[in-house]
């Protein structure tokens, strides 16, 4: 049992009640290793200046030095199984056409003619063709992006195949994910992932298919979208819900950190230290508890006061989740079939290894806007072992004042969506009118957001000063 600490070192501070690491090993079935690790570091508290989420002027630092240089995954191996499939990738002002060409080999080129600089492909997503031509004057190139054809050659003297085909574009694979860099110069995507590998082992990504893609506009710029998605602080204000105050907060690398949050395990003093008198002090029964993971059954509830609300929950998650996908699920530990736990990838990628909570996301600027940004959600759902990817649904795409409602197959979680951006678009007006000049972090909950701009102060060579 954890009980509050003092901050006599900065972060050292953590919520009373039990830790992810107790509640977890105290399971039925215990969780991968990757799960028990603790990587947390102090890395300070200034200020971060409201000016990096408004300020257009940093905006076009990033669109020059951070997009074009960084990983960002384009789309799934599934958009473009076979050859001649495309997928087009639109990052800001850049775009990038990924394919699967004749070798069998995914490539990635800047979707641009090296004729008159059209763009070739007009539509982001996922398309077919034999050839990649220009839709201006007709100029085309193979799947390998050689130049094939180019009408009136006989102007064209100075032109040959090799001087004209397409620009490259670095591309590969991860976890069933297509990654691209448009920097020639860049690290390979291994060097960038850090740990990403060796934890994933446990949980593979490419043995899932996209059950549903959701892409909506969100009313703030991009860093903030996603902030509000790294930590758990929120979840009893914003949610009105009784759990995240002991999620715990992991810092792998400049790359790569983690929150897992527990579900199915509230402590009562960590309530009431965020939220006073909102939740009864007494400890929520077993019973309540299991009713707080979504199980009514009465049989269930008796399991649980004999075991826990959480080892009765998994088991009946796992049940009814191999069946509904034909996966046999009868070894996933209980935090795999639980909790949220959630990966981020810079700059803009995140990646949850569960079951009943198996997102991915990817949050971008909306094309030269600084206040508005694209919000790509995933729900990655396990196939069997040697079972076929289908074909991926096209996404639901929602304006920036429709209700994650109205994106059928969401469920119970399209409310939970509504209520984690409900918030954006007063906070970036608020970046804009505030007198303190910058957003105050948490040393420990909110370490990776402080992260992340710290990584981007590398990229653009501008270091975090204090507003």
């Amino acid at each position: 049992m954890v009980t509050a600490t003092s901050d006599t070192q900065p972060g050292s501070a953590r919520a009373p009640g039990p830790s992810v690491a107790d509640t977890l090993r105290s399971d039925s079935i215990a969780p991968p290793p990757p799960l028990l690790e603790q990587s947390y570091q102090f890395l300070g508290d200034a200020e971060i200046p409201f000016s990096r989420y408004t300020d257009t002027t940093f905006f076009q630092s990033e669109m020059e030095k951070l997009w074009p240089k960084s990983w960002q995954w384009a789309c799934r191996e599934e958009h473009i199984p076979d050859v001649g499939d495309h997928y087009v990738y639109d990052i800001g002002k850049w775009s990038v056409i990924v394919v699967r060409a004749e070798d069998n080999v995914i490539r990635a080129f800047l979707n641009v003619c090296s004729h008159r600089g059209t763009r070739i492909l007009s539509t982001e997503g996922a398309g077919y063709s034999q050839s990649l031509t220009c839709p201006f004057h007709g100029w085309s190139w193979d799947l390998n992006g050689q130049l094939t054809q180019l009408p009136g050659r006989w102007d064209f003297p100075h032109v040959s195949d090799a001087s004209h085909g397409l620009d490259e574009v670095s591309c590969e694979r991860w976890g069933g994910f297509v990654f691209i860099n448009i920097d020639p110069q860049a690290a390979t995507l291994d060097n960038y992932l850090d740990c990403l590998p060796d934890h994933f082992k446990h949980f593979p990504l490419e043995q899932r298919r996209i059950k549903l893609h959701v892409e909506k506009v969100l009313p703030c710029n991009w860093k903030a979208a996603q902030e509000a998605f790294m930590e758990a602080y929120h979840n009893v204000e914003t949610h009105n819900a009784p759990n995240g105050a002991n999620a715990q907060y992991d810092i792998f690398g400049k790359y790569v950190s983690r929150f897992i949050h527990t579900i199915g395990s509230y402590s009562p003093e960590s309530l009431a230290d965020y939220a006073g008198d909102r939740w009864r002090s007494p400890p929520l029964t077993e019973t309540e508890q299991l009713q707080a993971l979504g199980v009514t059954d009465a049989a269930a509830a008796e399991q649980a006061e004999q075991h826990t609300a959480r080892a009765v929950a998994a088991a009946i998650y796992r049940e009814q989740m191999s069946a509904d996908m034909g996966v046999d699920l009868s070894a996933c530990s209980d935090s795999l079939m639980l909790d949220s736990i959630e990966y981020h990838l810079f700059p803009n990628m995140f990646f949850f290894p569960g079951i009943s909570i198996p997102m991915c996301y990817r949050f971008r600027p909306n094309g030269m806007d600084t206040d508005t940004c694209i919000f790509d959600l995933m729900l990655l759902e396990p196939i069997a072992e040697g079972a076929e990817h289908q074909e991926p649904p096209e996404p639901i795409k929602l304006s920036i004042d429709q209700s994650y409602t109205e994106a059928e197959g969401l469920s119970w979680l399209a409310p939970v969506y509504d209520e984690d951006t409900g918030n954006l678009q007063m906070q970036q007006q608020g970046f804009k009118t505030s007198t303190r000049g910058g957003v105050t972090l948490g040393n420990y909950q909110e370490s990776r957001i402080r992260r992340v701009h710290m990584t981007l102060d590398e990229f653009l060579d501008a270091p975090v000063t204090e507003a």
